[in-house]
């Protein structure tokens, strides 16, 4: 490692070996890092990111790289139902805790809080509000619960609806606990989603709510989709399962987040 540190590293290939070493060891890296490492400017780290993801080594992300692809894809609801399937479940277990005495609460679209209507039977009379139709389908006949369906046109990937309609209805409402579904938790780009529209009805049921809990698997964190949705201070609770890194949840505690881990 002398010579990575002492003097500066004007072989490429020397300079990609040490940068495949470092996402096999870490996982990602970043250019200051590899710059601080191999004695070459930015630029020149950009440069070799950019031939080692044209390779298939590596993707590149803000301010580095990574192992695995930072970006997540749009799935058929139908599909994402079928993965991580356990881990929701007891994801959404977890979250019935945080309900306590509220009297209103909103459910989001996505398979992992669909799982939490799945098992939602309160004792005490509930309000539901949701713009995912699963879930009003799933509430709509359940003792002690009025559910309050959100309108507009229905998106086919999600069977839930976005737009104006949805968002002129949220603005006169206020809330308890929003329960959201998210596709990527990124420390650097925040909360995401993969459809614009989505994104921008659930800012608006963010707006709606005292409380914000975010329910997603541990598979979420270290991506981005397309739309972002909110940054970490709007965020109270993140409910997640037993594969999340303790590095990420020191990071999101001392943003003065609640982590709970189900299982």
């Amino acid at each position: 490692m002398a010579k990575e540190i002492n003097k500066p590293m004007k072989n490429s290939t020397d300079r990609h070996e040490l940068i495949l070493r470092k996402l096999q060891e870490n996982g990602r890296v970043g250019i200051q890092e590899l710059s601080d490492l191999t004695r070459v400017s930015g630029v020149t780290i950009r440069k070799d990111l950019k031939l080692l993801e044209d390779k298939n080594l590596l993707f590149r992300t803000r301010g580095g790289g990574s192992i695995t692809n930072p970006y997540t894809v749009e799935r058929p609801i139908n599909e994402k139902e079928l993965i991580n399937d356990r881990e929701k479940q007891q994801i959404a277990k977890a979250a019935l805790s945080i309900i306590g005495e509220n009297d209103s609460i909103i459910i989001g679209s996505g398979t992992t809080v669909f799982a939490l209507a799945r098992c939602l039977h309160p004792a005490k009379h509930l309000t539901v509000i949701t713009p995912a139709l699963k879930v009003a389908l799933e509430l709509c006949n359940r003792p002690n619960v009025e559910v309050l369906q959100l309108g507009g046109m229905i998106r086919q990937n999600s069977s839930s609806v976005a737009g104006s309609l949805a968002e002129q209805t949220l603005a006169e409402i206020s809330c308890g606990i929003l329960f959201l579904g998210i596709d990527g938790i990124d420390p650097d780009f925040g909360l995401s989603i993969t459809n614009m529209a989505e994104a921008s009805l659930n800012q608006k049921m963010i707006e709606s709510a005292q409380v914000v809990a975010i329910l997603a698997d541990s598979t979420k964190f270290g991506r981005r989709g397309l739309g972002k949705v909110c940054d970490f201070d709007q965020v109270q609770y993140i409910i997640t399962d037993a594969g999340v890194s303790p590095g990420m949840v020191k990071q999101l505690e001392e943003r003065e987040i609640k982590v709970i881990i189900a299982g």
